[in-house]
């Protein structure tokens, strides 16, 4: 369903990511993981639209999404959610929400201001998607709340409903278990893996939790220094000598 084949990002002379490959399959829960600066976050970058690559491919749906645009790259099927969690805080959660859903509604600028029949339906789905959204996430009862007020578990369940609200194929989370205590993680576990389930979603998640990782993933991919050193089931890459290395330093 995405392939990325030889993505390489450059900052000056900084190598974010040195010819990285990789196929994520349908209906997978695939982990990317490395230590700090391996080019993890710049990968989802380059798969979202957010910068260019400078060489290499995205592939997604038959789609080149290096020639997308970020809102043609949601409106395709992929959402994602970010390191930091990123909630706009002088609206609600339903608001927030609602942002995720417009990239399948759009509408012109004019007919937003003349209230066309076109664009008061769009509204209307657009509010419909994110309550739909809220629902499966568990915060339909938060929906008029403040997202300042909430705590940061709560917050990164704000964002994957955004990210839910566009109906994508494929999810995108970027250390969606950050600063959240023990229970929260297993909390966000079930959440994950009961819309995997239900929505039939394919999950592409970067996290240090390992842990969390461990449990959670089909499939993982290891970063380190923008070159993939391993990839397979969790327990082939727990074992891999080069991924011992990368984390804990010394000779393999």
């Amino acid at each position: 369903m995405l392939h990325i084949e030889n993505l390489t990002m450059r900052f000056g002379g900084v190598v974010a990511l040195d010819g990285f490959s990789v196929a994520v399959q349908a209906g997978s829960i695939f982990g990317l993981i490395g230590p700090n600066g391996a080019g993890k976050t710049t990968c989802f970058n380059c798969i979202s639209g957010m910068v260019r690559p400078t060489s290499g491919t995205v592939r997604f749906a038959g789609a080149d999404l290096g020639r997308l645009r970020r809102h043609q790259v949601a409106r395709l099927g992929l959402s994602r959610t970010f390191q930091n969690v990123a909630l706009y805080p002088s609206l609600n959660v339903r608001e927030n929400v609602m942002a995720g859903a417009h990239c399948r509604a759009p509408v012109s600028l004019w007919g937003t201001v003349a209230g066309t029949r076109r664009a008061r339906q769009a509204e209307s789905d657009v509010q419909d998607a994110a309550d739909d959204a809220l629902e499966s996430v568990g915060l339909a009862h938060l929906a008029t709340r403040s997202v300042a007020e909430l705590p940061i578990g709560i917050q990164h369940r704000v964002e994957i409903a955004r990210a839910l609200a566009a109906r994508p194929q494929v999810l995108l989370l970027d250390e969606p278990a950050a600063g959240l205590t023990a229970g929260e993680v297993d909390e966000l576990r079930e959440l994950l893996l009961d819309l995997h389930a239900r929505l039939r979603l394919t999950i592409v998640l970067v996290e240090h939790n390992m842990r969390f990782v461990m449990r959670t993933c089909t499939e993982i991919a290891v970063l380190n220094f923008g070159r993939k050193i391993a990839q397979g089931k969790p327990e082939q890459v727990q074992r891999d000598p080069a991924v011992i290395v990368a984390y804990l330093g010394g000779s393999p």
